[in-house]
């Protein structure tokens, strides 16, 4: 049975080693010492800088990872360098070089050229690779110095995995000869292999539809794992661009790393797509995971934050074993590169690394300009500090603008005169982001940069036709957002710190409350928990309440609309109109037709009121500059809570 040690203890190798820190690791004449280190989820994020805020931000950048990077191999004799996904798209960086520069022959993407700076050995791809498409993708992995393999997406599904003509590579065989304790160098075959969550073909079905097809993550990996052993491999790593979720394996998990890692074959898995850390304490005491040992089902495991928030590290003693190789040992530990003070203010704990700086320089420049642009003025600030409790402007007007934008759209079809409706949700209201992580456009000029803030992705404008039940049941779907209030009991926490913001969609154009003293009727990630509950109360349409065989349209997102977030009557078999615009391009053709927009939330939804009841809100702490300008909420600042929040409390 291998060995483990974590990140605060000692490694106990075989029988007669000395108990030395991995970090000092000394290996006997037949053991290596092997350092794995992981990047995850960057997002084109190479400099410290955050685009929408347009300041230097010291919690991202891979120029900063790179940093400990070279640490490492400073004091590793032996290391390889991964990526695991997620590194083409996410920031305006990403969106100027797909929208605005494009990709010719020959152009070398900023962030291909920032990581081959780095030096990586490999990487796998992440979901959001395909967000600007196949051409786009394979023009930018072209110039890639290092192999990039993916198992589960292919041109062409056969009889069985092995038959599939991927994508990509399904995995790759690295020779190195590492150093042994003593000095002396041994030949070892290292086996990478990569998974994306299969649920691309629905987030990015316009892009891939027709094109390629997904596997789901564990039958490629019992398919292919096999092969590498009899191919040569000693070791196996698994890139798993998947996060750590449940351990009971079902058909198209998205996040399928913790029984992908009970595969065997696999020596060590690195995960991502969470945008989490492990190990950490947030996994403790969680079936098939060690969260002291960095371990899943065993195998020793890590997840290196995003953005290049840490570098996470897998040590691995490697010892001969006949004609082979095991692991005799192993830790795991995810690595900042910075550390959040108690005063709130944050220190880099890493210098930036000047030759990734310079790989990226001329394009942060243009991307600066870029961001810049002014293409209209608001008469109103737009910020995010409150989206989760009050009808929001931030997300007021994307639902506008998506409205005004679908309407033009279905003139002249067999949809023209239904009602519209809008969906929009608050991408920036802190959560895993963190306190600064909210939209703050101030009242003046709008620049691209501020749609970007307002609006994250790159989604493409989609419209569905629904019923008038399939209306509240959204609402229901969205309304998990909040936990059950006890009335009469005051200081209850109010949100649901396991439901993303991204998925507390607002629909505008009708009239709601919501029942806070009510159990939700869907689970976070969609499931049926409470089919009788009923959380949405009063719903109703220019007054009158709304018919649940009524049909509305709502205007959407591709994302949403093709079953993102798991939403009763946006489950890919509503779609009416694909739209070949991006929402971000919406709202900003919205903002210079009108030159000037005026961004009120209109109080279209609020909670029921429980007498004697309040609840605790946690948001960042510049919402003490408008809280004063709140309608309709009972509210006030009640201090601070954990991780620099700002923490008020709201009589319901």
């Amino acid at each position: 049975m291998p060995i483990t040690f974590n990140r605060r203890s000692f490694l106990a190798g075989t029988a007669g080693l000395v108990a030395l820190h991995p970090f000092s690791l000394q290996a006997a004449s037949n053991q290596v010492h092997l350092r794995l280190m992981e990047t995850t989820d960057l997002h084109v994020h190479v400099f410290p800088y955050d685009y929408y805020a347009d300041k230097p931000r010291n919690t991202v950048g891979l120029a900063r990872t790179a940093s400990i990077v070279k640490e490492i191999r400073a004091e590793a004799t032996n290391s390889l360098l991964l990526d695991n996904g997620d590194f083409l798209q996410g920031n305006p960086m990403g969106d100027y070089i797909a929208y605005e520069r494009g990709m010719r022959e020959g152009d070398l993407h900023p962030v291909i050229a920032a990581m081959n700076a780095v030096g990586f050995d490999a990487s796998t791809l992440g979901n959001h690779e395909f967000n600007y498409g196949l051409e786009f993708l394979m023009k930018s992995l072209s110039g890639a110095g290092f192999p990039v393999v993916c198992a589960n997406i292919a041109k062409e599904l056969g009889a069985t995995p092995r038959d599939d003509k991927t994508l990509l590579p399904p995995y790759v065989l690295i020779e190195r000869e590492l150093v042994d304790g003593v000095g002396q160098k041994h030949p070892i075959k290292i086996g990478l292999i990569g998974f994306v969550p299969p649920q691309v073909m629905n987030w990015d079905r316009r892009h891939l539809d027709g094109s390629v097809q997904a596997r789901d993550i564990l039958q490629s990996a019992r398919a292919y794992v096999p092969e590498m052993k009899e191919k040569g491999a000693d070791i196996i790593i698994a890139l798993s661009h998947s996060g750590i979720g449940s351990a009971r394996e079902s058909e198209g998990m998205e996040n399928a790393s913790l029984p992908l890692a009970a595969v065997e074959g696999i020596d060590a898995i690195l995960t991502g797509h969470s945008h989490l850390v492990f190990p950490s304490s947030r996994y403790a005491d969680l079936e098939g995971i060690d969260a002291d040992k960095g371990t899943l089902h065993g195998k020793p495991a890590t997840m290196g934050g995003y953005w290049g928030s840490h570098l996470g590290l897998i040590d691995l003693m490697l010892e001969r074993d006949g004609n082979g190789w095991r692991v005799a040992g192993h830790a795991s530990e995810a690595r900042p590169i910075s550390q959040r003070n108690d005063d709130r203010s944050i220190t880099a704990l890493v210098e930036s690394d000047a030759t990734v700086l310079a790989a990226a320089a001329k394009e942060h420049e243009e991307t600066l300009a870029y961001v810049r642009r002014a293409v209209g003025k608001t008469d109103a600030p737009l910020h995010s500090y409150f989206a989760l409790v009050a009808d929001d402007p931030s997300v007021q007007i994307v639902s506008i603008a998506q409205s005004w934008y679908i309407a033009q759209m279905l003139q002249g079809t067999e949809y023209e005169g239904l009602p519209i409706l809008s969906a929009a949700a608050p991408f920036k209201a802190g959560g895993r982001g963190g306190p600064e992580y909210f939209t703050d456009v101030p009242k003046g000029d709008v620049a691209i940069k501020n749609v970007s803030d307002l609006y994250l992705y790159p989604n493409t404008a989609r419209a569905v036709l629904v019923t008038g039940a399939q209306v509240k049941d959204w609402l229901e779907r969205s309304a998990g957002m909040f936990n059950q209030i006890e009335p009469g009991k005051a200081d209850q926490l109010l949100l649901n710190s396991d439901f993303p913001s991204y998925n507390f969609d607002v629909i505008d154009g009708v009239n709601y409350q919501i029942d806070l003293s009510q159990p939700s009727k869907f689970g976070p990630k969609g499931a049926l928990d409470n089919p009788a509950a009923s959380r949405i109360v009063n719903l109703t349409y220019q007054g009158a309440p709304v018919d649940p065989a009524a049909r509305f349209v709502i205007a959407t997102n591709n994302y949403r609309a093709s079953g993102g977030g798991a939403f009763p009557g946006a489950l890919g078999d509503t779609v009416i109109f694909e739209g070949p615009d991006t929402n971000r391009d919406v709202i900003v053709r919205y903002i210079v037709e009108k030159g000037t927009i005026s961004p009120r939330a209109d109080s279209n939804w609020r909670f029921v009121p429980l007498p004697g009841t309040s609840v605790l809100f946690d948001t960042g702490p510049k919402a003490a500059d408008y809280v004063d300008s709140l309608e309709g909420l009972n509210i006030q600042a009640d201090g601070e809570s954990p991780d620099g929040f700002a923490r008020f409390k709201i009589q319901l």
